[in-house]
């Protein structure tokens, strides 16, 4: 094994690096994180992973299997380790440093930070409500950006208004202009070219949302990657993700739309449409009477595709077909009652899942997995992400694969 010190942080290898040598003895000296260098394929890799088993180390490719403990690459002889990287590991404290993407420690702890928001439609409207009132002491200001100038007014205006009995002191609400937009720790994407008229809908409409709403993104990305943005990019318009694959791709491609790996970080970029997937899951579950609200969770995309599981811990395939049935209709049963569907995924999806991103806690959201991004329960912890492992039944992990390889299939096609 191999011990470096590289700009203060403390980290190892089983390859040999050119950095500063320290030997095992410093090592073992750290309180703090220590990260794990390794080089995995740019595009295909997550920059940095919070390892969470010894099984994680050691391998420079990533699989969507990996999602269950029981089908992780074992690599390595257990031994190899010392106890000292085992405890580390038990208390989440190793990152798996891709440096292939040069040497990132990311230490963008978010602590009263600037959030902006594009697009005040009916969706980032909403959001913008959530974040207002539960972003205090997480976010310290809001720009917000909008083609039509005086819904940035009146949004301006009315939140600012919005104050509890004995406190004020929540996030700030300021117009900004386009210039501005990247001038943040996190920018939020809400803008929407298409959106079905109640009576209008289809079953699945991600595609035809896509190819609309691909073109609006592309235009940020590359704002994106022509300031050199190194905040994070949340997708919360559909399909969120494949835009967000759009976002990374069209961010790290130049000029004649080749891939050159100098945009976004994989890990920079999320996309929130599953939250509200797990909410439908918790309402129709409990007339169901499903305790999926202690166990249960969901995978994948938004929509078609998705994986809704009753329980992790007794797994049963007809409560959860069912159960997901439910959920992926969820949107049409509101607007047979005459109404858009778009207060639940604004809250769910989008203000309080990005409210626990921000503080760190484990929300839905997408994460790179071998080049794609897919929707799964992680945390976000200065930069490096940890991704939930759990004991997936084989019925299961076989349900997900599926819909992962299908999700690939249409990342290829489009």
């Amino acid at each position: 094994m191999n011990y470096y010190k590289i700009n203060g942080k403390t980290c190892f290898s089983v390859n040999e690096y050119n950095y500063e040598k320290i030997d095992e003895i410093e090592f073992e000296k750290c309180l703090k994180e220590i990260y794990f260098l390794y080089e995995g394929k740019v595009g295909r890799t997550n920059n940095s992973l919070i390892v969470t088993s010894v099984n994680e180390l050691f391998t420079a490719t990533e699989d969507i299997e990996e999602l269950s403990i029981l089908k992780m690459k074992e690599n390595i002889i257990d031994e190899e380790i010392s106890n000292f990287i085992k405890e580390k590991i038990k208390e989440k404290k190793v990152i798996k440093l891709n440096i292939s993407y040069g040497i990132n420690f990311d230490e963008n702890i978010f602590k009263s930070k600037k959030v902006n928001l594009l697009g005040l439609g009916d969706v980032g409207g909403t959001l913008l409500i959530g974040l207002r009132l539960l972003g205090k002491g997480i976010i310290e200001e809001i720009g917000i950006y909008d083609l039509n100038e005086d819904r940035m007014k009146r949004y301006e205006m009315e939140l600012n208004q919005i104050v509890f009995p004995n406190d004020s002191d929540l996030p700030k609400i300021k117009i900004i202009g386009v210039d501005d937009l990247f001038n943040c720790d996190a920018f939020i994407f809400t803008a929407s070219k298409f959106v079905p008229e109640v009576g209008n809908e289809k079953t699945d409409v991600r595609m035809i949302q896509y190819q609309a709403n691909k073109k609006i993104v592309t235009i940020y990305a590359k704002m994106a990657r022509k300031l050199k943005y190194k905040g994070m990019f949340f997708v919360v318009s559909d399909p969120v993700d494949l835009l967000c694959n759009v976002v990374y791709y069209e961010s790290n491609s130049n000029d004649l739309n080749e891939f050159d790996g100098f945009g976004l970080l994989p890990n920079k970029v999320r996309g929130f449409g599953l939250g509200v997937m797990n909410g439908r899951a918790n309402y129709y579950s409990e007339k169901m009477n499903v305790n999926y609200k202690n166990e249960g969770r969901v995978f994948g995309p938004h929509g078609s595709g998705l994986i809704v599981a009753d329980s992790i811990k007794k797994y049963s395939d007809i409560n959860s077909l069912e159960l997901q049935k439910k959920v992926i209709e969820a949107n049409l049963r509101v607007r047979d009652a005459g109404f858009k569907p778009y207060i639940a995924p604004a809250l769910s999806s989008g203000a309080l899942s990005i409210i626990e991103t921000l503080k760190g806690n484990y929300n839905y959201s997408t994460v790179f997995i071998d080049g794609i991004y897919w929707g799964v329960r992680n945390k976000l912890i200065n930069g490096s992400v940890e991704i939930e492992r759990l004991d997936l039944s084989e019925d299961l992990l076989f349900r997900i694969k599926k819909s992962y390889m299908d999700l690939r299939k249409i990342y290829e096609e489009n």
